[in-house]
């Protein structure tokens, strides 16, 4: 099955930094989970995770993510029930 996450964010707030890092943190996380992990240049202070198409983070709505929260938003949608580990925590 295919799983794809796309991280959108502003190239006018100089966002790539966070979201490259971000990907990495997720790449690391899911590498056999996940088959694609797209950045996605947007503007207007666009910070958005999707997992296949279905939002799963908004930083107009959430604020900007703790990555903790952001796999474990990931991890419902492409390995439910499967352990983070140290980095679980509560937040």
């Amino acid at each position: 099955m295919t799983q794809r996450v796309q991280i959108e964010y502003c190239t006018q707030c100089r966002w790539l930094p966070r979201a490259a890092w971000l990907a990495q943190e997720l790449l690391t996380t899911f590498e056999t989970e996940l088959t694609e992990l797209s950045l996605k240049p947007g503007t207007g202070g666009v910070f958005v995770v999707r997992v296949n198409d279905e939002v799963v983070w908004d930083r107009r709505e959430q604020g900007f993510p703790e990555p903790t929260a952001v796999k474990r938003a990931v991890r419902d949608r492409v390995a439910p029930g499967r352990s983070l580990g140290h980095s679980e925590g509560t937040s």
